[in-house]
């Protein structure tokens, strides 16, 4: 099986990047729609609009926001779906999370990588 990676939306797609899935609720600024590279957009995946304002990309909050996060992916009405799909698409190639918060470390994806893994396991 294939690895689930991470990328900035606004880095260049990689040859090992495989099926990009768009994380983030809103779409990345600045970036055109014909120039970000994804196969699939889940929107309702993302964290919901409170938890990412109450979040607000602040270090200080982020194991706050992972456990928040967490129970919402938990509670997601398309978590199977979500899952099932990327189950597939790793028996292809890698899986990659494409986000857009300047922050490498201290993001949704980072959780989500972690949340699938363990969902995977």
């Amino acid at each position: 099986m294939y690895e689930v990676k991470i990328r900035r939306a606004y880095i260049e797609k990689g040859e090992e990047d495989g099926y990009n899935i768009l994380v983030d609720r809103l779409w990345p600024r600045g970036i055109k729609k014909e120039d970000l590279s994804f196969s699939w957009w889940p929107k309702e995946i993302a964290p919901s609009d409170e938890l990412r304002e109450r979040f607000g990309h602040d270090k200080d909050k982020f194991n706050d926001f992972k456990k928040s996060y967490k129970k919402e992916l938990e509670d997601n009405d398309i978590k199977d779906a979500f899952l099932d799909k990327v189950k597939t698409q790793l028996k292809k190639h890698n899986v990659t999370l494409v986000y857009g918060a300047k922050d490498e470390e201290h993001n949704q994806a980072v959780v989500l990588k972690e949340w699938i893994k363990k969902a995977l396991d």
